[in-house]
Order: C-alpha cells, then sequence, then structure tokens
C-alpha cells in the first residue's frame, strides 16, 4: 500500500505543518502497519494522500537487474528466479551471465534472460529496457544495482577515475531510471536503486565511492517526489547495504599499499536480496540492509563530530586492509570487465552475518513487534514465576524457621518447668 497527493490538499497539509505543528502533530498518532510509516496512515485517513495501486506478487512480476554478474545483483536475481519471477540479468561481461541464466533456468521455477549493457552508455540502458520487453512483454520493478569503487586518499586518486566511478555509480542510475520511468509510467511498478549505509555517512579512503551514493540518494529522493506530485503510479525505494561480503572489493580500483578488506560488521548478500525483494512488492521509501547502518545514521545524525574522530583514528588505511595480502593484483582499471563473475560473496576472511534483526524488524514490523511481545511477555512470564518461586521458597523457609523457633522456645520452657519443679522438691526436701 503507499499513496500520493490528492489535488488541492498538498498546501492545506504543508499550512498545517508550519502554522500549527502541534496540532498537526497531534493528528498524526501512531497507527503503523507492515508497509506504511504512521505519518503516510494518517494522512491517508485524513484524505489527503490517495491509494496507488498494489505492486505484483514476484511470481507475477518481469525485473530487471542491472550489475547482475556477481554480488548483490547475482543473489537477488537467484532469489528472484527462486520465487518464480521473469528476470533480465545485465552486466558489461555477456559470457558470465549466460552461464548463471543456463543455471537459474535449469533450477526455476522463474526465468532468466542476459543482456551485455554497460549502465554508463545510454543507448545501452535503452536497448536493456526493449529487450526485457521483447523477451517478457513488460516491465514491473528495475532494479540499479551496478556499482564501483575506488580505494585511496581524494587527493592522490586519479581525476579520470573519479569521473568513472561517478559514470558508473551516479549516471548508470540517472540511465535507468530514465527508462524505467518512461516504461512503468502507465501500469505502475517499482524502482529500487542502491545506495548504501555511505549515502548517509562518508568514511575515508572511499570518498569518491561515498560522494556517489550521496548523489544518488538525493537522486533518488528527488525523483520519487516528483513522480508522486505528478500521480505517476511508481515506488521509489532506496536500498541502503551495510558492510556486505560481496566481490565490490576486487572489483574496485585499490591506490592502498595492500589489499582492502571490510570494517565489521559484515552482512551476507542474501540479507540485501530479501530488502530488495520486498520492497519489488511492498512500497517502501527506503531501507537499511544490515543493523549496523542505521547505527552509522545515527552517529551522523547526533555525533558527526565525535563520529569523524574516532573515523580518523580508526578507519584510514590501516583500518581498511588486509596486512596478509599485498596490492599487487589490483583492477588497473574500471573500464575493464570486473573479475570473479559469477560469484555471490567476497573473500572476508573473518565471520559475515547471515541474519539482520533490524533489516527483518524493518520489512516486518508488526510481526517482529508481535515476537518480540511475546518474548516480551515469556520474560515476564518467567521473572514473574522466579521472583513467584524465590517468595514462596522464602516464605517456606520462615515457616520452618518459625516452626523451630517454636519447638526451641517450647523445649526451654520444659526445660525451665523442670528446672522449677526441680528446684522446688530441693527445697521441700530440705
Amino acid at each position: 500500500m503507499s499513496a500520493r497527493w490528492q489535488d488541492g490538499h498538498g498546501l492545506d497539509i504543508w499550512s498545517e505543518i508550519m502554522t500549527e505543528p502541534a496540532s498537526f502533530l497531534n493528528h498524526t498518532a501512531i497507527i503503523q502497519d507492515s508497509e506504511e510509516s504512521s505519518v503516510e496512515t494518517v494522512l491517508l485517513s485524513k484524505g489527503i494522500l490517495a491509494m496507488k495501486p498494489q505492486l505484483k506478487k514476484l511470481s507475477d512480476q518481469v525485473i530487471v537487474i542491472t550489475g547482475a554478474s556477481s554480488g548483490i545483483g547475482l543473489e537477488t536475481a537467484r532469489q528472484a528466479v527462486a520465487a518464480g519471477a521473469s528476470v533480465v540479468l545485465s552486466s558489461r561481461n555477456l559470457a558470465a551471465l549466460n552461464e548463471i541464466c543456463t543455471e537459474l533456468n535449469t533450477k526455476g521455477p522463474g526465468h532468466a534472460f542476459a543482456v551485455e549493457c554497460d549502465v554508463k552508455n545510454g543507448d545501452q540502458v535503452k536497448d536493456l529496457a526493449n529487450q526485457a520487453i521483447l523477451q517478457f512483454g513488460r516491465i514491473d520493478t528495475w532494479i540499479n544495482n551496478a556499482g564501483v569503487t575506488i580505494y585511496g586518499k581524494l587527493t592522490e586518486v586519479p581525476l579520470d577515475e573519479k569521473r568513472e566511478l561517478f559514470e558508473t555509480n551516479f549516471w548508470g542510475v540517472v540511465n535507468g531510471c530514465r527508462s524505467a520511468v518512461k516504461e512503468l509510467s502507465k501500469d505502475g511498478g517499482a524502482i529500487i536503486n542502491i545506495g548504501s549505509v555511505l549515502s548517509e555517512r562518508v568514511i575515508p579512503m572511499q570518498g569518491m565511492y561515498c560522494a556517489s551514493k550521496h548523489a544518488v540518494k538525493a537522486y533518488t529522493d528527488g525523483l520519487r517526489m516528483e513522480l508522486e506530485a505528478d500521480g505517476c503510479p511508481i515506488s521509489v525505494t532506496l536500498v541502503k547495504p551495510a558492510a556486505i561480503d560481496t566481490p565490490y572489493i576486487d572489483h574496485g580500483v585499490n591506490h592502498m599499499a595492500h589489499h582492502p578488506t571490510h570494517t565489521g560488521p559484515v552482512y551476507s548478500p542474501s540479507i540485501v536480496a530479501k530488502a530488495i525483494l520486498h520492497s519489488a512488492v511492498h512500497p517502501r521509501r527506503d531501507i537499511y540492509a544490515g543493523g549496523s547502518g542505521k547505527v552509522f545514521w545515527f552517529m551522523e545524525q547526533f555525533l558527526p563530530r565525535f563520529t569523524d574522530l574516532v573515523m580518523e583514528k580508526t578507519m584510514m588505511e590501516k583500518g581498511q586492509i588486509d596486512p596478509r595480502l599485498d596490492a599487487a593484483d589490483k583492477v588497473p582499471s574500471l573500464m575493464n570487465p570486473p573479475r570473479r563473475e559469477g560469484f555471490v560473496r567476497g573473500t572476508f576472511p573473518g565471520r559475515v552475518m547471515t541474519t539482520s534483526a533490524y533489516t527483518t524488524y524493518e520489512m516486518h514490523p508488526v510481526a517482529a513487534a508481535a515476537v518480540a511481545t511475546g518474548l516480551g511477555l515469556a520474560a515476564a512470564a518467567g521473572i514473574s514465576y522466579v521472583l513467584n518461586a524465590r517468595k514462596s521458597t522464602s516464605s517456606m523457609k520462615a515457616g520452618r524457621r518459625a516452626v523451630a523457633g517454636s519447638q526451641r522456645r517450647a523445649g526451654s520452657s520444659v526445660k525451665s518447668s523442670a528446672a522449677s519443679d526441680l528446684d522446688l522438691s530441693t527445697r521441700v526436701t530440705h
């Protein structure tokens, strides 16, 4: 369920927010359902927003995924085909895509189709959309996932590499969105852009990557508002992964002395894929994939300067390298198709988390709240049981002490009486 502005109501609600914020906040009582924010639910109830068509279930969808030959894109394609969707996989490596599609089509029950596409090239992205329609008749969800990174100080990374990164990470998203909006405007659907936790918070040594993901966030938010204002039935979602164990590191350019590595916690690509496909069925504004992403957001919002200082100490080159590996095998240019195609997972040597309680909660807040409530009630019942047991035990011990005290007092009385009788008999005898 999602919504858009009804004609004539936008100015009214904005006026209320600006002139009577207390009144507006009083209206926006927390009414939370599994797919909508409380504010959007209240706006619906006030007649300010109109409903938009529901997105299709996965098994009925045609999904386009860029950057689908490895990592998050490949895992998303696998999960989508396993759910019965028809998926168009694109990347610069057609040979790898064909192998992947053969595997996916063998397993089913969905279908996979490969299209070679460099997202930097707008004409190739248009052709990608056309190929998807020729193969499956329509497009329901478009996922802009292709991306690359550069490791190195901003003052040392060559300018041509910086431009090349932006061509893929930002202009690739722009090209994808332009083609997607054209195809989805009539019957509706979803655009899902893959941002990053670094869309919210910059880290050193990946400054250009962070800048591109900030740009993706701004473009996504702007596009969402414009489409909603125009009444376009398209859901626009920004997915923000935390550190994910994919071949992403191997696909980037490295200007550091050693091979890069992630800073934990590190999550499995399956968590991101689930968040993406959830957003393909349930309209979302944005979603974090990996709970540490929300921690990053909190630190940026409330402790920005402190976070700067911490990262300067912990996340410069020494904090983002694997000292066991040198950088001799780095990819020499972002212009080249990446290596390690066909792999979902990367080479992170540490623990990789396969679940994220926070992301699960974001996707299913009511169910998660019910589970949490159940666990809370169970915990409360357990605590109550323990306290009652202790109370009962204490009462039993107190009772035993009372009985023992009575017995001691009774014994003392007997002894005292006996002594008195003895003393009396002694006095009588004498």
